[in-house]
């Protein structure tokens, strides 16, 4: 049973006249004859007592008007309100994170986008694999974070900030202090924790290589994800590299910028022609707050 038979029937019941029922509903006179057919068959009973020259409801067809005419009215009613919510419901913006540290510089931006766009709702998506991408060109997201490149053909990148890429360690290790640090000084710093992309973005994961070679594997410490990583620096096992992105990192640990390695790009993707209005003023807004953050 669908609706379009619903109409049919209540109209010719109206009318008692297919063809000024088939005027009203502007479709052929065979097309609501077809409905009434289908709908009669559907319910096992005749609707209409119909001659040459009249047409009449059956006892069963007056019953069902009353049943018909609540039903279409529930289907108007539900128009109705599903507008009036799409209306009503806040506009969201879907940024993909791989991590807590993007979760966490996202914080300042959003807090102020609430404040100017306070109709615009954030939704947060954390997953740290590959398909982030692929959720982002398929319109599942708005926005994301990536390291280096200027974009595709699919994607579109916008830089951020340079970060330089760093060595990090709690504050009682033995490379803990001041100033750039050397590869060399990396080989004798005991240690080091590593992870794979796409946790480790390509660009950091290459120098991330050249600080493990060498070693025996007994100084590698192999994470799943940053978070991994990050827990085993701060806890004193071992020493990472990373891209210090402002406003991404817990506070409290030592870094320092790894002597003769250039900084990685760091920025956002989304795809190109993105019309969300969000989209363009939260990147903004995340350039003014990393750079605040980095002073």
């Amino acid at each position: 049973m669908n609706t379009t038979q619903l109409e049919c029937f209540m109209a010719v019941a109206n009318f008692l006249n297919f063809s000024r029922a088939a005027q009203q509903l502007r479709i052929t006179q065979p097309a609501v004859s077809h409905q009434i057919n289908t709908l009669e068959d559907e319910l096992g009973v005749k609707l209409f007592q119909r001659t040459s020259k009249s047409v009449r409801l059956t006892q069963e067809g007056f019953q069902f008007t009353h049943y018909a005419g609540e039903i279409l009215k529930l289907t108007d009613l539900s128009r109705a309100r599903m507008k009036e919510a799409q209306k009503e419901a806040p506009q969201r913006l879907v940024v993909g994170c791989r991590n807590t540290g993007e979760l966490r510089l996202l914080i300042p931006a959003l807090d102020r986008l609430r404040r100017e766009e306070p109709q615009l709702l954030p939704v947060l998506r954390l997953i740290p694999f590959d398909s982030l991408e692929n959720l982002l060109t398929e319109g599942e997201l708005h926005l994301m974070f990536a390291f280096g490149g200027a974009g595709t053909k699919r994607v579109q990148y916008r830089q951020l900030r340079r970060c330089p890429v760093c060595c990090v360690c709690a504050p009682g290790h033995p490379l803990a202090g001041e100033g750039p640090i050397t590869m060399e000084e990396l080989h004798q710093g005991g240690r080091i924790a590593v992870c794979r992309p796409p946790s480790c973005p390509e660009g950091l994961f290459v120098i991330q290589g050249q600080a493990v070679a060498g070693r025996p594997t007994s100084e590698i410490l192999f994470c799943d994800n940053q978070e991994v990583l990050f827990t085993l620096v701060e806890a004193g096992y071992a020493f990472g590299v990373t891209a210090d992105v402002p406003g991404s990192q817990a506070t409290g640990l030592c870094r320092r910028p790894i002597a003769d390695v250039e900084p990685l790009s760091f920025g956002a993707l989304s795809l190109p022609g993105q019309k969300h209005p969000g989209v363009r003023r939260l990147v903004k807004l995340l350039e003014e707050t990393m750079e605040e953050s980095a002073i």
